[in-house]
């Protein structure tokens, strides 16, 4: 039952996510290790706030420790994008985070990383899979956890400041300090504030909190910086006159922001923010990287500075393989993950929300002057987003529907073209789209909509919604 999605391995705790399915996954892991001849330099392992993540951590480790393979375990929740940068910088072949991400809190799961510190691609996984299918002692053998750090085939360590000094490093302090921001700061009861408080506070910003207490239930919320859970963010930053508000999901790889009049900025309306700055105030040069449901107005952006915009399926695993195929200078998805060429290679909400407020130190300007002149520049886009629940049953007729017999509902809109590329997605003349497809990290049809009008997006939606028969 352990499938890879879009994000790595993610289920229910108690029903899928157990004790014996962690083992068994590390297991594979390490047979895997041990067929390509790199169980030698050991494995790290990080762990998030979530409900059972250190015990899960643990776990693992023991199972790596009764194989002989040494497992290096960061002994503090951590980001995401701490254990892809130590996987990166010391050369690691793996790695393993647990975390379900942005997901509800009912979730846990396991992100795994390889060489560069990238997420697995679709073909490790799929093999990391063949290993477990290969697997019949269940459960597996374990190390006891004391004998493992005894016998040092289980080390604590924690990395962090040699993560934090490689962004304080890359971004301009100098800029930053002389600004003076106040910044308010949301982490959504995950694992963002000590590293984001640190690199701020050192360029001596003003810094604020919310939300930072441990709270495996996340508040009772989605653990994701969207428009609905980040309201008490946007009172925040009003009610304190605070130049912006940064938050982050459960395990900080997303990013969410609130700009200086309180208003949520969308994650594609970041991406088009720090890929214009890098283009147009850093002087860097190079394409931009976007999933199917992410806006176009990347690809206007780049084509205005003489650059190529690359789409590729939903899953950052594919957008950090395009980003290093093509040398692109960022890469990013709508549900707020971006990665930035010369850091690591994936997500990072930390590194993100750094270059963000060196961006408003630098151009002297409030982040909602900078997004209404580049819509003024680039034009503006409405872009909506519907989220289905369906049964089995529902899933297969809809799959037939869409993806078999490749049915369409009549638009008012001119089809320029249609792509199966992941789901479905047409091409609108108007420069719109609208993609349908099945989530890879949870149980939803998705249904994302941009076109120059709401009112159009929304009509659009509305058909798909009604020719799928998606409203009971």
């Amino acid at each position: 039952m352990i499938k890879f999605g879009t994000g790595g391995w993610r289920a229910v705790i108690g029903d899928e996510f157990t004790k014996e399915n962690i083992q068994i996954l590390a297991r594979a892991l390490c047979d895997k290790m041990k067929d390509e001849k790199v169980e030698e330099e050991g494995i790290v392992l990080g762990y998030d706030r979530r409900f059972l993540s250190k015990e899960a951590m643990q776990w693992a480790a023991q199972v790596f420790a009764k194989e002989g393979i040494k497992a290096y375990l960061i002994n503090k929740s951590s980001p995401t994008p701490l254990v892809m940068f130590y996987v990166m910088k010391h050369a690691f072949h793996y790695g393993m985070m647990i975390t379900a991400s942005h997901n509800p809190a009912i979730y846990n799961g396991i992100k795994v990383f390889t060489y560069g510190g990238r997420d697995a691609d679709q073909e490790q996984t799929a093999q990391i899979e063949e290993y477990i299918g290969e697997i019949t002692d269940i459960p597996v053998d374990e190390m006891p956890y004391d004998k493992g750090i005894e016998s040092g085939l289980i080390q604590e360590i924690y990395p962090l400041n040699e993560y934090l000094d490689s962004i304080i490093e890359t971004v301009n302090m100098d800029a930053i300090r002389e600004r003076g921001l106040h910044v308010a700061l949301d982490p959504m009861y995950g694992v963002s504030e000590t590293s984001l408080k640190t690199i701020l506070l050192t360029a001596r910003c003003e810094v604020e909190t919310i939300h930072e207490r441990h709270d495996t239930l996340f508040g009772g919320k989605l653990p994701a910086p969207t428009a609905e859970t980040l309201r008490a963010l946007q009172n925040y930053v009003l009610d304190k006159k605070c130049d912006l508000g940064i938050a982050t999901d459960g395990d900080a790889d997303r990013i969410g922001v609130i700009d200086d009049t309180g208003k949520f900025l969308h994650p594609n309306d970041i991406l088009v923010l720090l890929y214009y700055y890098l283009l147009k105030y850093k002087g860097w040069k190079g394409p931009v990287v976007r999933n199917i449901c992410t806006t176009h107005l990347l690809d206007r952006l780049a084509k205005s500075f003489g650059e190529e915009c690359y789409e590729v399926p939903v899953g950052f695993k594919h957008i950090s393989a395009k980003m290093f195929a093509t040398d692109a200078i960022i890469g990013g998805e709508s549900s707020g993950g971006l990665a930035v060429r010369g850091h690591i290679k994936g997500k990072d909400g930390i590194y993100a929300s750094a270059l963000l407020v060196e961006m408003i130190a630098v151009t002297g300007m409030k982040l909602s002057k900078i997004m209404e002149f580049i819509r003024k520049e680039y034009g503006y886009t409405a872009l909506e987003e519907r989220d289905y629940r369906f049964s089995q049953e529902k899933k297969e007729a809809i799959k037939i529907t869409l993806l078999e017999e490749k049915a369409l509902p009549e638009i008012p809109f001119k089809i320029e073209k249609v792509s199966y590329l992941d789901g479905l997605k047409l091409y609108l003349e108007n420069d719109g789209w609208i993609s349908v497809r099945f989530s890879g990290t949870e149980p939803l049809l998705r249904i994302f909509c941009e076109m120059e009008k709401q009112e159009d997006a929304a009509k659009l939606c509305g058909i798909f919604e009604e020719f799928l028969q998606l409203k009971e």
